[in-house]
């Protein structure tokens, strides 16, 4: 393959055709994208793309719709039924091992990106495995091949980062899993401070081995050296080096989930995008975060509702350079601004997308707010299938599966989770909100304990230990964490949808309500999934329980509600 080298509008035009590939995009999209209000002759466009086809080959890839515009659509050879039929190979990307002095970011950031380049290939070349699966068997030490074997692939990409005077080497290795052999193997000396585009060019000699393999058509290198090119053209400046690199270290800070790490990646993440407001990578990690920092109590909701929609409103066509902060977009208008209408149009704007951990948590969020739970059932089965290691899918199947009513599968679920993921801490919350409502009291209370002692911020996990606690017959050890996070709410926002099943166990029916109501007033993002649970259940006769549910249900069902 032969990179090819187009001038600035050239590529731009390039850039707008590949993104509405097989689509007519009109005369004026082309003066707009590439000549904003200058004023420019008719024949202009013409020229620019006549230039094009010439840098690219034959002349039937872009066509001239008359009256139309432009359409990119590249030929592809006749193919035999065998070849059609041929499934896509499987692709695992480990994050890469970082040697002594090379920051840990930068390994599984690069391999992240390069997975995120390549899932949203249009039309795909390979099938990525997903992220949570892929680094969760990674994390156990897993050799590259061990875990392309565990989720049957057929290759693995792995790779180690070593740092030199002035450069970081970073050695890549792609493996074809079932026989163990080098399909590819090579070093790359990458300039420290300018890892931003790195992952483009991993991705585009990783289709150039493949293509070369599977004979596939050429508009995928153009894609991938467009890409590439764009950014090296536009974007190389030391402020946008600088801006990228803080955006690499704000993302795997805050993907900790630890209270102050978060923070602290929010606080980057906004510093990145004022050094590089081009930079949408940051803004959708902005919105990410944000709806992270809402989900596990660290920022009041009406705040995240801000944020999101201060870092959307500054990306340029959302639902085309950032479609995956669709489903964000949608759970804050339902959730916050209580208009269905709104979100209903922003999850079907996203409903191509493919499952990513934040997607499909907007997705199930919105699914059991509205106690839709066989729907979210389908969605994690369906996301499980291509992330069969994902701790947070198991552990949220069994929470929908106690929110529907079936306490037996959630045990069930529950149980076979903890054996599966037996490091992950996390589970912790699920597993024992599941088992103190089913007769396991003191087990439930060791992992809400753990959990609590574990990360002592989590507001969540603190009502959940006053549960067990109370389940346990242990009154007065629940009332003093139920009053400590009282106590905490006069000084900072304290999630309040889970204390209330910690009063109903208690018999505090009336403090239970009231807990309710404050959720209910700060827009918590569990309020309405908890009106669903039936460890509420005795709450069912009281006149402002009841008031709740309908507004619940008319919320589901009606445009916008107020």
């Amino acid at each position: 393959m032969v990179p090819v080298h187009l001038p600035p509008k050239e590529l731009a035009a390039l850039r707008l055709l590949l993104e509405n590939f097989g689509k007519i995009v009109t005369p004026q999209q082309l003066r707009t994208a590439l000549w904003g209000e200058v004023h420019v002759t008719d024949d202009s466009i013409p020229k620019c793309l006549s230039s094009l086809r010439a840098h690219l080959g034959p002349e039937e890839y872009i066509q001239t719709i008359y009256k139309q515009g432009y359409k990119l659509s590249v030929a592809t050879p006749a193919t035999t039924d065998a070849q059609e039929s041929k499934p896509l190979p499987r692709l695992t990307i480990l994050p890469f091992a970082t040697e002594f002095g090379v920051p840990e970011y930068l390994g599984t950031h690069t391999a992240e990106e390069a997975m995120t380049l390549l899932v949203h290939m249009d039309p795909p070349l390979v099938i990525t495995l997903a992220r949570d699966s892929v680094f969760t068997l990674a994390r156990r030490g897993l050799s590259a091949l061990e875990v392309g074997r565990l989720l049957q692939a057929d290759l693995a990409l792995a790779g180690t980062i070593r740092t030199l005077p002035g450069h970081y080497r970073f050695r890549i290795e792609l493996i074809r899993v079932a026989d163990g052999a080098q399909v590819w193997v090579e070093d790359m000396l990458i300039e420290h401070g300018r890892t931003d585009g790195l992952e483009s060019e991993l991705a585009r000699q990783l289709l150039f081995h493949l293509r070369a393999s599977l004979s596939q058509d050429a508009h995928f290198a153009w894609s991938a050296t467009a890409i590439t090119e764009d950014r090296q053209q536009e974007l190389d400046t030391p402020q946008h080096r600088e801006a990228y690199e803080i955006y690499q270290h704000a993302h795997h800070e805050w993907q900790s989930l630890q209270r102050h790490r978060m923070q602290d990646g929010l606080q980057r993440l906004q510093r990145a995008t004022e050094l590089d407001p081009s930079l949408i990578e940051a803004r959708v990690d902005l919105v990410e975060l944000s709806i992270a920092q809402e989900i596990y109590g660290f920022m009041a909701p009406t705040i995240v509702a801000e944020l999101v929609q201060r870092a959307a409103s500054q990306i340029p066509h959302p639902e085309r350079s950032a479609p995956r902060i669709l489903p964000q977009l949608g759970w804050i208008n339902f959730h916050v601004h209580r208009d269905l209408s709104n979100a209903l149009q922003l999850f079907a704007l996203s409903a191509h997308l493919p499952h990513e951990s934040w997607i499909t948590a907007s997705r199930i969020l919105f699914t059991l707010s509205r106690r839709r739970f066989d729907e979210a059932l389908e969605i994690l089965d369906t996301a499980i299938q291509s992330d069969p290691f994902s701790p947070a899918l198991h552990a949220r199947r069994a929470w929908v599966l106690h929110l529907k009513g079936d306490a037996e599968a959630s045990v069930w679920q529950m149980r076979q989770t903890l054996e599966k993921f037996p490091e992950q801490e996390s589970l912790a919350l699920y597993a024992s909100m599941i088992f103190a409502y089913n007769g396991m009291p003191e087990e439930a209370v060791n992992f809400a304990r753990d959990l609590a002692r574990h990360q002592p911020y989590f507001d969540p996990a603190m009502a959940t230990h006053a549960y067990a606690l109370a389940t346990a017959g242990k009154h007065d050890e629940a009332r003093q964490i139920l009053e400590r996070l009282q106590w905490l709410s006069r000084e900072r926002f304290v999630i309040s949808s889970f204390t209330p099943a910690a009063w109903v166990a208690l018999g505090d029916f009336h403090a239970a309500l009231e807990a309710l109501s404050s959720a209910d007033q700060a827009r918590c993002p569990w309020f309405f999934s908890a009106l669903a649970d039936p460890r509420l259940a005795p709450l069912a006769t009281y006149p402002e329980f009841q008031k709740m549910q309908q507004m619940a249900e008319e919320l589901a069902s009606n445009v916008v509600y107020c």
